[in-house]
């Protein structure tokens, strides 16, 4: 069931806790337009914005060295991902991203025995073995080196996460550094780091693992060549060896092809006008078949939805990616969504986007003369050209939001919440005296809801049948998230309670009480009980309370902690439930709380599979709030509000 031509192409992708709404992703592009110190200006800013404001699940600025010193190309850029100074920046960059809900990702690589621009400032120059590039002598890495390189590479993703970036694109194709160690032409060592394919690939899935593990929720998309399409590079059977010696390790594997030292490569990698659309979709049809875990994406002369959609729907890949077809048409994706395709402008493959930046350093383009002029004329707020009818699903705080907003732009707006009130989840906690002021902003949406002329359906829980039967031009998928259960054992006894219940029945626990999460859910709700005169204590596994990233509010928390003499045991894990408490293992070992009544504070788990289902029964639709991953009231409003923004500016 499917109101969309090309159903396969705009099914939400799910990874981790990131949701990308679609399967069309912007692919890296360098990033010109930076500043002296090398921190996104305004221009660069809103020219990656307009392919997220046209639609594209994701948009990638790139390249970033992770070695200015000794991993310089010509054309690569430091940026200042490390700086400091440049969190503010980056963290405007990423929101002016993601508030069109689309991903910020940034490209990490190496030059490796390629990085002829630090050979040209004096540096010494390091690849996998000794060799001469170009008439300059390249020395092979040392062990200590190697996981420098792979502790760089960790450093930098965490950088990019602290400004925002929900993906990093780890370069490991083309010639550079990572695909030199990967390649069994290139890597003739015979240490641990050489040899079998397992062997070449480790550096790459070490640098993997260390980022799963350091910077959890971060998606890696690992860009590698199927092949290398020089005389003397490997095939694609080699590059099916190499995809399948890192599965599983990041969450995408980026199949391009070529090496992007070499001519006869490098306009295979950025396929010219002379060869046909899509090109390279057979090296990643190639490598699909043996991939197990991670998710396959080709890239190279897309720009078509029809063949983008038999790419997905046949199952050549997961993903399909778009450089200068987002370039020539940044509205690709919308125009495809709501059945414009015949008026999008497909790239030419002309080149002159680069031979423009390379010579004038300057984006441009043949077709599309915004190009280079984004903050002029692409983001001016637009007035509602087209008014849509919209079906909100969900009032809670993001759910609200989004409805007022587009009531307001002059949109027919429906909201359908499933229970009989509106105001979500945090009605629960409409009793609790330090959240006086959220109940009555709560109270005061519901009124302006009323006010904004939205029709309010109460006690509707739609199945994606009955909101395809409504004939809205426009979903909003708000439906909120659930309560993480743990699987602990014991965990569904009669003495067990969710937080929500808690707070909503405060009354209920009577004795003895003990909260299992000591994140700001847990924190609050001990709290809370404690001022009514309950006797609560907090178990958490991790080594101190967390309060999130709002650290002043934290203050607040932990001098409120030790007003009222709040207990709390960290760095505790809860083995077991009775009737009799919690069995834990603490810092001691083993150890026992008695408690007459267990409350589960273990966070919330957004219902992005619940949500999803919605996506194709309307022409455009959007997901926000809790229903992409548990976010806090801010979060919500501004989802809420950017989606309603945009509605019928364009088409």
């Amino acid at each position: 069931m499917s109101v969309l031509k090309f159903p396969h192409l705009f099914e939400p992708l799910i990874i981790g806790d990131t949701v990308f709404k679609n399967r069309i992703f912007a692919s890296p592009q360098g990033s010109s337009y930076l500043d002296v110190d090398q921190l996104p200006t305004p221009e660069i800013t809103v020219y990656y914005e307009r392919k997220a404001i046209g639609g594209a699940a994701t948009t990638c600025m790139g390249v970033r060295s992770v070695d200015p010193v000794h991993g310089m190309n010509f054309g690569d850029n430091v940026i200042g991902l490390t700086n400091y100074r440049g969190i503010s920046w980056f963290r405007y960059y990423t929101n002016a991203i993601s508030r069109h809900g689309a991903v910020p990702s940034i490209e990490l690589q190496h030059s490796g025995a390629f990085s002829e621009q630090s050979a040209l400032q004096g540096n010494q120059i390091y690849g996998p073995v000794e060799c001469e590039i170009n008439g300059i002598h390249v020395l092979p890495m040392t062990e200590e080196q190697i996981t420098g390189v792979i502790d760089a590479f960790i450093e930098h993703a965490k950088w990019a996460k602290r400004c925002g970036f929900g993906m990093v694109t780890i370069h490991g194709g083309h010639g550079w550094l990572l695909n030199e160690f990967m390649s069994p032409e290139f890597n003739t060592r015979t240490d641990r780091w050489g040899g079998s394919p397992e062997n070449r690939a480790r550096i790459v899935r070490e640098i993997c693992k260390g980022i799963h593990e350091q910077v959890p929720g971060l998606v890696i998309d690992l860009r590698i060549s199927g092949a290398e399409g020089v005389e003397d590079g490997y095939g694609v059977e080699t590059g099916i060896e190499i995809a399948k010696s890192v599965d599983g390790y990041p969450d995408i594997i980026h199949v391009s092809v070529g090496h992007a030292t070499f001519d006869e490569a490098f306009t295979v990698t950025h396929p010219s006008m002379f060869l046909e659309d899509g090109v390279n979709v057979k090296y990643a049809a190639a490598i699909k078949p043996h991939i197990k875990y991670s998710k396959v994406s080709t890239v190279g002369a897309l720009s078509d939805p029809e063949l983008m959609e038999e790419i997905i729907a046949s199952g050549k890949a997961d993903i399909v990616n778009v450089a200068r077809g987002l370039v020539a048409d940044p509205d690709l994706p919308w125009k495809a969504r709501t059945g414009n395709e015949k008026d999008i402008n497909k790239c030419l493959r002309c080149s002159y986007c680069f031979s423009h930046l390379m010579s004038k350093g300057q984006f441009a383009c043949a077709l599309n003369p915004e190009i280079g002029r984004e903050r002029e004329y692409a983001t001016e707020p637009l007035k509602v050209i087209k008014p849509k009818n919209v079906l909100v699903l969900g009032g809670g705080i993001a759910g609200m939001q989004a409805a007022i907003t587009a009531a307001k732009r002059g949109h027919t707006v429906t909201l359908a919440e499933k229970s009989d009130r509106l105001g979500g989840i945090l009605l629960c906690e409409k009793d609790v005296p330090f959240k006086v002021h959220m109940h009555e902003y709560i109270e005061n949406q519901i009124r302006r809801v009323n006010e904004a002329g939205v029709k309010v359906l109460l006690n509707h829980d739609l199945t994606p049948e009955q909101a395809e039967e409504m004939k809205p031009d426009v979903i909003i998928a708000a439906i909120g998230a659930n309560p993480v259960i743990p699987p602990i054992p014991g965990v569904d006894g009669a003495n067990v309670m969710t937080a929500v219940e808690a707070y909503a029945d405060p009354d209920k626990l009577t004795g003895k009480t003990v909260i299992l999460g000591g994140g700001m859910v847990g924190i609050e709700l001990g709290i809370y009980l404690k001022n009514l005169g309950k006797d609560v204590e907090i178990i958490e596994m991790a080594d101190k309370l967390n309060c999130g990233d709002n650290s002043v509010h934290e203050m607040g928390v932990m001098v409120e902690i030790k007003r009222i003499g709040l207990v709390s045991h960290t760095g505790t894990k809860a083995l077991k439930i009775d009737e009799k408490g919690v069995c834990c293992e603490g810092p001691d070992g083993e150890v026992c709380y008695p408690a007459d009544h267990v409350v589960i504070a273990a966070g919330m788990k957004g219902r992005q599979k619940e949500a999803a289902a919605f996506a194709q029964a309307a022409p455009i639709f959007y997901q926000v709030g809790d229903c992409l991953a548990a976010r806090n009231v801010a979060e919500a409003n501004r989802l809420g509000f950017n989606a309603a923004m945009e509605l019928g500016t364009r088409w």
